[in-house]
């Protein structure tokens, strides 16, 4: 055996078990660092560039070429934003749209999901794949399909109105003629479509998200309540609701997260930026940026403090999931 071969062997022996330990315990870390290189380079980076470009004023092109100075105003956008008063309507409306879609997504995605669990295997995948069409149809093309549904001239809802007798149209709504009515035009009509596209959008990962936690519930426990002879609205409340309560905590977070940041479908429906009345944080901080004249560090400002109020909600879910397990 050579001398070098014969130090190997003998540093090999000497290594203690703890060392051993902390060389394992340090490959999760390596496996992961291309990954949270990747994670910084395509989120964090961009991010940290619209922070700092939230401390200037920034009005051209060029100053994002680099072909101008940047004047430094610090907090001067925040101080813009908060003291206008259009931005509290502007929070008003994305916090009573996320909060109507929240809702209504997680009550409709249940349910389907519950559908789906007492349905049989064949049915059940039936079922479930024409529902997840809708989610996995790009949020563009859905929303241009639910534009030209709403659509004043050809528009199937136009059409079936226009179907309706007269005199039932006449008695209920005042007109019997649809062809050219805004369905875009009112605010409360605009965010009542804009939730049905959303909403449709968003349930089908709800349903197959709470069918996946419904499938991990036993069954002896769902058998006991029935012999016992609780409705199924106990069971679910007793049993299902207690044990889905970590999946249900998941979602709210997520579907907060996209309803607080939903822009597309708002854009295409409303055609532009045009339509203040219905702005929500996300297309007012695009409008902000790019509608001439260009804002581009107010429209900054405003995606922080976006993503601000989102951090804020994923800590309070964070905390609240710290404080169950240390409860349980």
């Amino acid at each position: 055996m050579s001398t070098q071969t014969k130090n190997l062997v003998t540093s090999a022996a000497r290594e203690t078990p703890a060392r051993r330990r902390r060389r394992v315990d340090r490959l999760p870390y390596l496996l992961l660092l291309p990954a949270l290189v990747i994670i910084g380079v395509l989120l964090l980076w961009p991010l940290g560039q619209v922070v700092v470009m939230s401390f200037y004023r920034l009005n051209t092109v060029r100053q994002l070429r680099g072909d101008r100075e940047w004047p430094w105003v610090g907090l001067g956008n925040y101080a813009d934003i908060l003291s206008d008063p259009f931005f509290l309507t502007v929070l008003r409306n994305t916090v009573l749209f996320a909060a109507a879609n929240v809702l209504l997504t997680m009550v409709l995605g249940t349910l389907v999901g519950l559908l789906l669990n007492r349905l049989g295997r064949k049915m059940a995948t039936f079922v479930a794949s024409c529902v997840m069409l809708a989610w996995a149809t790009p949020a563009l093309t859905g929303t241009i399909v639910w534009k030209w549904i709403f659509d004043d001239t050809s528009g199937l809802v136009t059409w079936l109105f226009n179907a309706l007798p007269d005199g039932l149209s006449n008695s209920l709504f005042g007109r019997s003629d649809w062809t050219g009515y805004g369905w875009f035009n009112s605010p409360l009509l605009f965010f009542a479509i804009l939730t049905l596209v959303v909403v449709w959008h968003s349930f089908p990962f709800i349903a197959v998200s709470v069918l996946a936690g419904l499938k991990s519930v036993p069954s002896e426990l769902h058998e006991a309540a029935r012999v016992d002879g609780a409705s199924p609205w106990r069971v679910f409340w007793k049993i299902t609701f207690p044990l889905l309560r970590p999946v249900f905590g998941i979602l709210i977070v997520l579907s907060t997260i996209w309803d607080f940041k939903v822009f597309t479908q708002q854009f295409v429906l409303a055609g532009g930026t045009q339509d203040r009345p219905t702005f929500m944080l996300a297309i007012y901080s695009y409008a902000e940026a790019f509608s001439p004249p260009p804002k581009y560090g107010l429209g900054a400002a405003i995606a922080v403090i976006l993503t601000l109020i989102l951090l804020v909600v994923t800590g309070f879910y964070v905390r609240m999931v710290l404080r169950q397990e240390d409860e349980s």
